[in-house]
């Protein structure tokens, strides 16, 4: 597989993406000049100014636009960037925490990966221990097929229901404690499960990060190639759905009656025509199961790169969550009006 990626210096791509996102959007995002920040926190044009709790997103580079994208006014107030796949450093955690705390603390809001949590960590720690901040971590846990054990889960696509509820609750001006409750109330209620059909390239290695051969699919692989649960030929799209939104609607269980907020996610090479072709299947499933959709979301929200696939994610909804997730914001990369 020939990697087809426009880059410089493989090594450079993070910089260099970093670089031109905060021009092209400096209307909504700025570098964080703190020097802990290592070039890698990008916030809020108005970071830190106002009254209320910040809200600190982050990860591995790579997933554009998870996480960077989604930065802005009601949404988050900064993201730490890591690189390609790889969770972000301990002191650029710490500094976006300092950068957005205006002395209601800080929400950490992160998928649920090893690094990232011991890195995230020492970022509050030190923000505790130097500056006398408060942060308090919600990790994202929907998908539904990486463990039985569900705080052992990864997060996928579903990160996005979590942050947007957390920036939502606290632009009402919540506290920190409420808006902790608000993002794990929504990452309780919200389950993913994806498909891939071939490997991200890594720009470093100049090639793809597994082997899958042509013309084969994972079912349930996550957004760094994480196996999944069974590998075999592309099906149709019907089938694959199917297969996909079982587990899913088991796993909550998701109920006739209930209310539902959807996303069909590409992994980054899956082209809009097609997920509109999935969504399909989802809303048929939904209504047949009296399921009811309150809104569809339908694009790249969540990616691995180049990689070929989508994921589908669901959020269950109470007034709270409905009242959050459709709460107005403006980001680079989503945009909420009543």
């Amino acid at each position: 597989m020939t990697m087809k990626r426009l880059i410089n210096d493989p090594y450079d791509v993070v910089e260099e993406m970093v670089e031109g996102y905060v021009k092209a959007h400096d209307r909504y995002v700025k570098m964080c000049d703190l020097e802990e920040a290592q070039g890698r926190v990008v916030v809020a044009k108005d970071a830190g100014t106002k009254d209320k709790v910040g809200v600190v997103i982050g990860g591995g580079s790579g997933h554009e636009p998870l996480f960077i994208g989604y930065v802005g006014e009601n949404f988050a107030d900064g993201v730490v960037i890591g690189n390609i796949n790889t969770s972000p450093s301990p002191d650029p955690c710490y500094a976006a925490a300092k950068a957005v705390d205006n002395g209601k603390g800080v929400i950490y809001l992160y998928g649920n990966y090893a690094g990232d949590v011991m890195n995230f960590d020492m970022g509050a720690e030190k923000a505790d221990e130097e500056d006398d901040i408060r942060v308090e971590t919600v990790l994202v846990t929907d998908d539904v097929v990486s463990s039985e054990n569900i705080p052992d889960r990864r997060g996928i696509a579903g990160d996005f229901f979590v942050f947007k509820a957390a920036g939502a609750k606290a632009a009402m001006g919540a506290d920190l404690d409420a808006v902790v409750a608000a993002a794990s109330k929504c990452n309780d209620n919200t389950r993913s499960m994806g498909v891939a059909m071939s490997s991200a390239t890594l720009p470093s290695k100049g090639g793809p990060i597994f082997d899958m051969e042509d013309g084969d699919m994972e079912i349930g692989m996550g957004i760094h190639g994480e196996p999944g649960v069974r590998r075999g030929k592309i099906e149709p799209a019907d089938a694959v759905i199917d297969e996909i939104m079982d587990p899913i609607l088991k796993d909550l269980p998701y109920e006739a009656g209930d209310e539902v907020y959807v996303l069909v996610n590409s992994l980054g090479a899956t082209p809009v025509l097609d997920l509109h072709i999935c969504y399909r299947r989802v809303a048929q499933i939904l209504e047949e199961k009296g399921i009811k959709v309150h809104r569809a979301l339908v694009g790249p929200f969540a990616c691995s790169m180049d990689m070929a696939g989508m994921s589908v994610t669901l959020c269950k909804l109470d007034d709270e969550l409905k009242e959050l997730l459709d709460y107005p914001c403006d980001t680079p990369y989503f945009t909420q009006v009543k």
